[in-house]
């Protein structure tokens, strides 16, 4: 049996600098520079829309862009929180309840998308009780903004070499350090054991695609003139393109067992869905029940 053609993962830290100041190191990781740079980049972004009021309903934008500040404090409350809780809950309930203090350790990766999303819901309906904004049209601008830091939150999982996909002999799998040799259907040394670069799949579906077709639709079709349908769109397509993606994606270890190879949560007949599936098939279905109400409305 032949070896297949496959990318060594290249040799990237993790960290882009650190400064050691004696007891205390202070170390700045491309995981940490992702969601710095999704927050600057959909501040910017949003700020640009609220300036522009021919592109909303009755050419008025729901808030000035100066407001756009503090809604960024909001965002980054309810990402941090809500991302971190997420993966808690979802994914590693049994090992940080074992042990608690590191649920703090976020610099260390591990955050939930659908908890962020849930956390980003619920920070952003505050800012708009507290400040009278729309919560549509408010969603809607945010609703464009989100890909970016999404697909660059999935370039830093490659980078940390976390979130692979499942074996593959296909030439543009990838062999990640640490990867363990599960589910390989063939018998080969775990360091010849490629895998699904599953963190560029959905970096390529969930941040750049998505990104491109909100921004087509927010400025060159008009559709920030209909409160929801951006939003709609998002939460559709993020559904789609994650549920699409976890089927190359190696499930989380807590859900694979010698009974359960795939690690699906949900068996249907000789098929199954993972966790990631399963949380994302409600979005699908809540971005395509928006959209409709917002189009016929």
């Amino acid at each position: 049996m032949t070896h297949p053609l496959a990318i060594m993962f290249p040799d990237i830290s993790p960290v882009i600098f650190q400064i050691d100041l004696g007891s205390f190191t202070f170390a700045l990781r491309w995981y940490a520079l992702a969601y710095i740079a999704g927050f600057l980049l959909g501040w910017w972004i949003i700020q640009s829309l609220m300036k522009r009021p021919t592109l909303w309903p009755a050419d008025t934008a729901p808030l000035p862009a100066a407001k756009v500040e503090g809604l960024l404090t909001y965002v980054i409350i309810g990402v941090i929180l809500g991302g971190r809780l997420g993966f808690v809950l979802f994914y590693q309930t049994g090992y940080y309840m074992a042990y608690p203090a590191e649920i703090l350790r976020i610099w260390e990766g591990g955050m939930s998308f659908h908890g962020g999303f849930a956390g980003v819901v619920v920070a952003g309906l505050v800012y708009c009780r507290r400040h009278a904004v729309p919560p549509l049209q408010l969603a809607d601008s945010m609703a464009l903004v989100a890909p970016i830091g999404i697909g660059l939150g999935r370039v830093a999982n490659f980078v940390n070499a976390e979130l692979w996909g499942r074996p593959t002999t296909m030439p543009w799998g990838v062999v990640f350090p640490g990867a363990q040799a599960q589910n390989c259907p063939w018998d080969w040394p775990v360091a010849l054991c490629a895998r699904h670069p599953t963190q560029l799949y959905e970096a390529a579906l969930e941040g750049a695609v998505l990104f491109a077709v909100l921004a087509w639709l927010v400025w060159r079709s008009g559709w920030l003139k209909t409160p929801g349908a951006v939003t709609g769109v998002f939460i559709a397509g993020y559904g789609l393109a994650r549920f699409t993606v976890e089927f190359w994606r190696q499930a989380d270890a807590q859900f694979i067992s010698p009974d359960n190879p795939l690690g699906h949560v949900v068996t249907l007949g000789q098929a199954g869905i993972s966790m990631g599936q399963v949380l994302s098939l409600p979005m699908i279905v809540i971005g395509l029940a928006l959209l409709w109400r917002a189009r016929r409305a």
